[in-house]
């Protein structure tokens, strides 16, 4: 009896000083994930303040005077007397509405071509089969190597050659087609079980029913993304657009600014210039922040198989 109760004692014992050590163990664990996600977070908004700081310059240029922003020998970091007068001359000193304008017409005529030629492509790589298909899509991937300088002269020459120099057509036609987006829609098609497909056919459904009615819908985060990516691909565009033409009336929104900064009051009023670029910039802004989660969501199952 005594030799049981001297084991069990013993048993107790290191049962006792096994658990002391696991409860360290796991508060060593929870200080260290503590203190790692302190400085992850540390880390983080550091590089939000970074990245948001030139933004913030910006519009705090915006609505300075020109007086004061002339008259400081030292940059502030804030202003006790703004203005929007700096916004009204963006507007009235150059037709700033009419590149407004231009760009959205470009944007909206350039994405809605993209979406439909995009969505086509993709599905006949991802569901389709005809003779070099695989082919075909390796030849289409290996024009992502191709440098864009490169692209960009061969269009010129298409262009000038078809005489559409200065004109909406020539500016958005080269635009209406992405190997990127093509691919990363033909993957997320992929994803979508056989099934579906061949259960379809059955009932007789065609091709393009099938198209619009089931796949659309399920891949619509992903088409939304492609969309909202390329509207932005659009409003940002600058070096076909200023190659392409001379004439002010088919100026984007990036381009004047060019316009603005060595014609207009860009040199002298950097108040003002400022002003129209935040004025340009608030868009794509609003844009992002309405549609940042589907972003995500799109890219995300575009890049996953399976």
């Amino acid at each position: 009896m005594e030799i049981s109760e001297e084991k069990e004692q013993h048993y107790m014992e290191q049962h006792k000083n096994t658990g002391d050590e696991f409860k360290k163990i796991e508060r060593s664990d929870r200080l260290r994930r503590k203190v790692l996600k302190t400085f992850t977070y540390a880390g983080l908004t550091f590089w939000a303040l970074v990245v948001l700081f030139p933004f913030y310059w910006m519009v705090l240029t915006s609505v300075k005077s020109y007086s004061s922003y002339n008259s400081e020998y030292i940059p502030k970091l804030f202003t006790l007397s703004p203005t929007l007068q700096n916004y009204k001359e963006a507007f009235t000193a150059v037709p700033l509405a009419g590149y407004f304008l231009n760009t959205v017409i470009f944007a909206v005529v350039t994405t809605m071509l993209m979406l439909i030629v995009t969505v086509l492509a993709a599905f006949a790589f991802a569901r389709l089969n005809f003779p070099g298909k695989h082919l075909a899509f390796t030849l289409l991937l290996s024009l992502m190597m191709i440098p864009n300088e490169l692209v960009v002269i061969t269009n010129y020459v298409t262009i000038t050659n078809l005489g559409l120099r200065s004109t909406f057509t020539g500016l958005i036609l080269p635009s209406v087609s992405s190997v990127f987006y093509i691919y990363l829609l033909k993957e997320n098609f992929e994803q979508v079980p056989d099934q579906l497909y061949y259960a379809a056919k059955v009932d007789g459904t065609s091709d393009l029913k099938y198209l619009r009615k089931v796949l659309v819908p399920i891949c619509r985060p992903t088409i939304v993304t492609i969309t909202i990516l390329k509207a932005i691909e659009c409003w940002n565009s600058y070096v076909w657009p200023r190659l392409i033409t001379d004439d002010e009336k088919y100026f984007l929104v990036s381009n004047g600014i060019q316009e603005i900064r060595e014609n207009g009051f860009g040199r002298e009023n950097i108040p003002a210039m400022m002003a129209a670029v935040v004025v340009i910039s608030v868009p794509l802004i609003v844009l992002f922040l309405l549609f940042r989660k589907v972003i995500m969501e799109g890219v995300s199952r575009g890049g996953t198989k399976g």
